[in-house]
């Protein structure tokens, strides 16, 4: 059988159906247009005034919103080299929790300018070369840039927390950053350890309630469910609690077997039977000193009738992660049997009330003495998209709190950090030799972005701030950045606008890699798409 060439090359090697993109044209730059076209959606949201994007998803929820780490999440983007920007994206958004914009934007922004580079003759590896030599520069300069005396700060001064947190607040919630500032410095004040590096984001919760607005937002020292309370009681104050985790009811026994009654006495005793060892249950936890049981299941009607004879106030919470953090807010054990707990087992609170706020009636667990781990912020307002969007800046809030922590320097912000980059490292790539510089000279430029998107996000002329910025700086005023109200180059020191360090130097070294890593493909190879309906990759497995 003589074997037949259908196809020439790679084509001949791989199966039918298989597609090789290779070389410049068809490879590297396709890639960079693709991830260009990323950083485009996202750059008009970058900044206080960035706009909002509208974005539904494969299941028709409606997301309105500017938070960069959202939009992306939710486009479901499937070319692979976009896909590695949405990567560095998100692991800028779980290492600080901010700045997932300008990762993407600034990504988008260095492949533009190697695309410039590629076309005027210039080789990838040139490109890598140059960039990596920039962001190592970039990094050193940024450490010379930190306004002085920020390393020391005191994490419970709440004037400090929300200097610091205002930047990333006023992007999501531009106008409204002092009000949800200082609810979030409350809220995570009250819950910072003795050591500020164990700062855990989960202890401070959200509650979102529609109707009211912004000044009726509060801050609990505790936490807040959104359902009623199961009896009649409704408000107890300093009283022990006792969590069941499976549920206050009469269980039915493991094996199976038949009781066989034969009068109408016997079939009376035998409720009555049952009815007793209920009571003699609830009596046992009233009697370890509960005033108050959570059950983690459901609450028999029986179990129910006793402890209102009792007295005995009575929640259930569903879901086993508030469970959980109810357990860590009033300090109790959850027990898996209904029975007497012991001392140790019993958790505390100050007050547990049922509330009706909007409209809504939710239930309160406030623990006022010090040793509290558990804080809530209760945010109202008139929609769900609105609520949604505040959340995303408390969540925003509470994340540079935590890397505040960790580190608390401080760079201007409003665009002077990226000026005075970019004015330094032109100075650099002048005195390199070689193909490298420009390389080095296109990432300087590339920081021009953030300013000149600011500016343009505001409606000003971004030309006329870039070139009265560069002067400024050349001046030797290196915290000049743009006041976005008035229009104008001011001194951010003054104006109280300050970035988180971390922030921007994970942003910088996560969006460099990216950009990197896209330069470094010369050949995409597709598999062929297996037949069949196509599995949802986000429907959980099977288990065996």
């Amino acid at each position: 059988m003589v074997y037949q060439m259908q196809s020439q090359g790679v084509q001949s090697m791989l199966k039918e159906g298989h597609k090789l993109l290779s070389g410049l044209d068809e490879a590297v730059l396709k890639n960079i247009d693709a991830c260009k076209q990323l950083s485009v959606i996202t750059r008009t949201s970058l900044g206080p005034n960035g706009m909002n994007k509208m974005v539904i998803n494969h299941l028709d929820k409606l997301f309105v919103t500017n938070d960069a780490a959202t939009i992306v999440k939710e486009l479901e983007v499937q070319h692979p080299a976009a896909k590695l920007l949405v990567l560095a994206a998100t692991a800028q958004q779980e290492e600080i929790g901010d700045g997932a914009n300008l990762t993407i934007s600034f990504a988008g922004e260095l492949l533009q300018g190697a695309e410039e580079l590629i076309r005027m003759g210039l080789h990838p590896s040139e490109i890598i070369s140059g960039y990596t030599k920039a962001i190592n520069k970039a990094i050193e300069l940024l450490d010379e840039l930190v306004e002085q005396g920020s390393e020391k700060m005191d994490v419970k001064n709440k004037e400090q927390v929300t200097l610091r947190m205002k930047a990333p607040v006023a992007s999501k919630q531009f106008g409204q950053e002092s009000i949800l500032c200082s609810l979030v410095a409350d809220a995570c004040i009250q819950v910072c350890p003795k050591n500020p590096v164990n700062f855990n984001v989960d202890n401070v919760r959200v509650s979102k309630l529609l109707g009211g607005g912004l000044h009726d937002c509060t801050v609990v020292q505790g936490m807040v469910l959104k359902n009623d309370a199961v009896g009649t009681i409704k408000h107890v104050e300093r009283v022990k609690i006792a969590v069941f985790g499976g549920g206050v009811d009469t269980s039915a026994t493991e094996t199976k077997g038949t009781v066989l009654i034969q009068s109408a006495e016997q079939l009376e005793n035998y409720a009555k039977t049952e009815e007793a060892k209920v009571e003699e249950l609830i009596k046992s936890v009233v009697d370890s000193g509960a005033k108050v049981i959570v059950s983690g299941g459901s609450v028999g009607e029986m179990a129910l009738h006793f402890c209102e004879r009792y007295k005995l106030m009575v929640l259930k919470i569903i879901s086993k992660f508030e469970l959980r953090r109810f357990c860590r807010t009033t300090g109790a054990v959850s027990l898996v049997k209904l029975g007497q707990p012991g001392p140790d087992e019993l958790g505390f609170a100050d007050l547990i009330s049922v509330e009706e706020i909007g409209g809504t009636r939710v239930t309160v667990v406030k623990n006022e003495q010090g040793g509290n781990l558990v804080s809530t912020v209760v945010l109202r307002g008139s929609t769900d998209s609105i609520l949604d969007d505040l959340e995303r800046a408390v969540d925003d809030g509470v994340n540079s709190y935590k890397a505040m922590c960790r580190d608390s320097r401080i760079l201007p912000g409003a665009g002077a950090t990226e000026i005075e980059l970019a004015r330094r490292l032109k100075e650099f790539a002048y005195k390199e030799t070689g193909l490298d510089q420009y390389a080095i000279g296109k990432f300087a430029e590339s920081f021009e972005m953030v300013p000149r998107t600011l500016a343009e996000n505001a409606g000003l002329n971004a030309t006329e701030i870039i070139s009265s910025l560069y002067a400024e700086h050349a001046a030797g005023n290196i915290n000049v950045g743009i006041d976005l109200e008035q229009g104008a180059c001011r001194d951010m020191t003054n104006e109280g606008v300050w970035d988180l360090f971390l922030t921007k130097f994970f942003a910088l070294k996560y969006s460099a890699d990216a950009a990197c890593t896209v330069l470094r493909v010369d050949q995409i190879i597709m598999a062929k798409q297996a037949g069949g309906p196509k599995m949802d990759k986000s429907a959980p497995a099977d288990e065996d």
